[in-house]
């Protein structure tokens, strides 16, 4: 039994040692994994890869690929043809694994085409590994990205493939690298980068400021800035006024009635309630405690929802309703019903409040159908905050159509996040 397990140890060992073939050819069988909008299921693949083992960084490849597949609204079949051409970039062996990356381009046809669907160049990126099992024959897996440009939009295809790489041929040298010059060691010379005197050889604090007094170390000997016979190193009030009385920790003795870390002698604002921060002359220093850009002072809604787009009293004026529709589709979700029943909340306990329901729409379809699309999730959303009590005399429903995107419309995300609805509040 020992004998039998040393077999593919062997067989391993010698793979790892032995020399690429100028030549390979992989049949392959995978799955594809289609983008929504195509309107294609996912698919078995099948085709073939041919290398040649160049001398370059990136070896040539030819690859072809072939599926048979049903759009999903109507089970109509198509056949897709795929050429491309790749160049792949072999890493160094891990373990008993030789991983690779690709990169090309190539094209694609579509017999029956359906959902906007063309022929097209497409753009594709992969990467896989090789599992050898003797000299010239391995196991190839591979995952390719394809990316093609189809009717104005950009539409992609995920492929995972696996086949048996066979490689034939003369062996291609490799080229020993040439062993790097050893650098000679650079002559050192001695200095006082930090201009204090001390040699850098000897320096054992080799940043000190300019002008400081140091020690046969290079270091910094304390000192008394503000001439108030208290040390820097233990002076917790570093700027005494000159000629002032201090105390053992440097601070004027004259006190600091209101605790605001200001002395009495500067302090141009006594009676600061404790805790408000100061500033030197030890008056308020106005704050933005709900972080909407509008001083506390002025602010006539201090507890605004972080995120909130707010007017100049730093009040609500613009709010994202996280309400998301399906393409094509002004129903409202479950999920998006109770974002609806929040903001009646707020709207009832504000009665001195309007709002305004936008509605807004993708960029798939005609701009027209948009519009009326888009008024539709609007009057769907007014409709609903109305049965939760609100008069309809405060609430009012736009449609904008596809204008204003707040995300790219080249991406399934991107047109998600663009079908929804926001508000606008007004005081009254």
């Amino acid at each position: 039994m020992k004998k039998l397990l040393l077999i593919p140890a062997l067989m391993l060992a010698s793979v790892s040692i032995a020399q690429d073939y100028k030549y390979e050819i992989t049949p392959l069988v995978g799955y594809n994994i289609a983008e929504g909008n195509l309107d294609l299921e996912n698919q078995t693949l099948v085709g073939a890869e041919i290398q040649y083992n160049s001398d370059s960084v990136l070896k040539p490849e030819l690859s072809v690929l072939y599926t048979d597949a049903d759009y999903e609204s109507s089970n109509i079949s198509t056949d897709i043809y795929r050429i491309a051409i790749n160049g792949v970039h072999k890493y160094d062996s891990v373990g008993f694994m030789t991983p690779l990356t690709k990169i090309g381009v190539g094209y694609e046809t579509i017999d029956t085409r359906l959902s906007d669907n063309r022929d097209s160049i497409f753009f594709d990126a992969g990467v896989g590994a090789k599992i050898p099992f003797t000299d010239s024959i391995a196991l190839k897996l591979e995952a390719v990205y394809m990316l093609k440009n189809n009717s104005n939009r950009w539409d992609s295809n995920l492929a995972v493939l696996a086949g048996i790489n066979f490689a034939f041929g003369p062996k291609a040298q490799e080229t020993a690298p040439e062993p790097e010059p050893t650098p000679e060691p650079e002559p050192v010379i001695d200095g006082d980068d930090d201009k204090d005197g001390v040699l850098n050889s000897v320096d054992k604090c080799p940043k000190t400021p300019a002008g400081k007094p140091v020690n046969s170390d290079g270091c910094f000997i304390d000192g008394d800035d503000d001439k108030d016979g208290v040390l820097n190193s233990v002076d917790k009030c570093p700027k005494t006024p000159a000629g002032k009385p201090v105390n053992s920790d440097g601070c004027f003795i004259d006190g600091d009635n209101d605790k605001d870390g200001v002395l009495n002698s500067i302090d141009e604002c006594p009676t600061t309630p404790a805790g408000k921060p100061v500033n030197s002359d030890g008056c308020f220093i106005d704050g933005d405690d709900d972080k909407d850009g509008v001083l506390n002072s002025i602010d006539e809604c201090p507890t605004t929802p972080a995120g909130n787009i707010v007017n100049d009293s730093g009040c609500t004026k613009e709010v994202n309703l996280h309400i998301n529709f399906e393409n094509a589709s002004y129903n409202v979700d479950a999920i998006s019903k109770s974002n609806i029943e929040k903001f009646a909340s707020f709207l009832k306990a504000r009665p001195n409040y309007s709002a305004g329901i936008i509605g807004y729409t993708d960029s798939v379809g005609r701009e027209s159908s948009n519009q009326k699309l888009s008024q539709k999730r609007a009057d769907a959303v007014r409709g609903m905050i109305i049965d939760q009590g609100i008069s309809s005399d405060r609430v009012t429903a736009t449609g904008m159509g596809e204008s204003n995107p707040i995300a790219t419309n080249e991406t399934a995300e991107g047109r998600a996040q663009n079908r929804r609805i926001e508000a606008t509040l007004n005081k009254k």
